[in-house]
Formats: C-alpha cells, sequence, structure tokens
C-alpha cells in the first residue's frame, strides 16, 4: 500500500524563525503556461498561530477548497500580489517577467520579510535572503497559501476577462492553449489579453515564431 502523501508543514518557517530569520514569506506565480492573460505572483507570510488547515499546492485542491483557504489566508496573514501583463511578458520573456512578478509581489508585503522561500529553481531579485524549494507548493505551508492565493486571483480575472470578451472561454480554459480556446482564435482573431510572442499566437498573427 502506497505511503500517504507528505502535505505541506509550517515546519520551514519555524526552523527559520529560530535562526532569527522573520519574517518568512512563501511566493508562488501562476499563469507561466497560458496563451493569454497575465501571470499572477503572490507572497505571504502566515501567522505562525494562525496557518490554516489544508493548506495544499493548489492544483491538488478542488475549486471549493481553494475559495474556502483564499478567504482565510486573506484574513489571517500579510499577503501582496503582483501582476505581469501580456506587454511585459511579451517585451521581456515570460522568465523574466515571472521574475519581476515575483520580486513586486514580496516588494509589496507589510512587513518587509528576512528570509523568501520560493517554489521552483529560479530566484526572483529580492534585496534580502531567499531559496528555491522544488516542489515547494506541496511542502511549505506558506509557499503552498501563496500558490492558492494566487490561482484564485487568476481565476476570478480570466473569468472577468471572459465576460469582457465574449466567445474566446477564458473562464474555462483560463488561457490555456486546450481545443477551445484554438477555435475561437480562428474565429474571433486575436485579442489584446493575448500573449504575441508565445508561438501559436505569432503564428495566428502571420508572424515566424523564434528559433
Amino acid at each position: 500500500m502506497a505511503e500517504p502523501r507528505q502535505k505541506p508543514d509550517f515546519s520551514r518557517e519555524l526552523d527559520a524563525h529560530r535562526a532569527g530569520e522573520v519574517p518568512v514569506a512563501g511566493v508562488d506565480e501562476v499563469g507561466r503556461g497560458p496563451w493569454a492573460g497575465p501571470v499572477v505572483a503572490c507572497a505571504v507570510v502566515l501567522d505562525p498561530a494562525r496557518v490554516p488547515v489544508g493548506l495544499d499546492d493548489s492544483k491538488r485542491l478542488s475549486a471549493g477548497q481553494r475559495e474556502k483557504l483564499f478567504e482565510e489566508i486573506c484574513a489571517t496573514a500579510d499577503v501582496s500580489l503582483a501582476f505581469a501583463p501580456p506587454t511585459r511578458i511579451d517585451g521581456h520573456n515570460i522568465r523574466q517577467a515571472t521574475l519581476w512578478a515575483l520580486a513586486r509581489a514580496v516588494a509589496g508585503l507589510a512587513c518587509t520579510p528576512r528570509l523568501v522561500l520560493v517554489d521552483g529553481n529560479d530566484l526572483p531579485p529580492v534585496p534580502c535572503a531567499a531559496r528555491t524549494i522544488i516542489g515547494g507548493d506541496g511542502l511549505v505551508a506558506s509557499i503552498a497559501a501563496a500558490s492558492i492565493v494566487a490561482k484564485v486571483t487568476r481565476d476570478r480575472l480570466m473569468g472577468a476577462l471572459g465576460a469582457a470578451h465574449p466567445g474566446y472561454g477564458f473562464e474555462r480554459h483560463m488561457g490555456y492553449g486546450t481545443p477551445e480556446h484554438q477555435q475561437a482564435l480562428a474565429a474571433l482573431g486575436v485579442c489584446r489579453h493575448h500573449r504575441t510572442s508565445f508561438a501559436p499566437i505569432r503564428l495566428r498573427l502571420g508572424e515566424t515564431p523564434a528559433a
């Protein structure tokens, strides 16, 4: 029988606290892969006395679970969001735009962190100590919280874009390159929320993707 999967916990944050690294922020982003919409980055400093129960990688939670945890995180933690729009993604590339948004999210926290824990293996330019943790949204409570807030925020935003641009289905596919999205592009063309530097959109515009 398979071992139960470990859920994110607050142990890394507590280790940092014991070392005098307080506050500790977890950061994560959502939306690197879609053809449309922004990258949404989030930084969260959890209150050690009020760590929400049930935190997990946002992809492992249902929409209802994410919404409930979103409300609890925002009510009990220091939370900051930043957005890299398609114009920045197209002007700087997706990696640089993502790192910029993550750094902006950290800078927006009410309390400047002494340590930032980052999901993945790429460090944003933050003015404090930082550590990358691959799979951090499934291991570290504050990163999991950031992933949830970023996911809920971006889903809500894409729902609003879907209402503002009927026919694209943004509220369902969230900008990813699904068959529905491809069909909408064929019928409606590219709108201002598409990432023109991404190969499928460049092809739709009649440009040759970069090698």
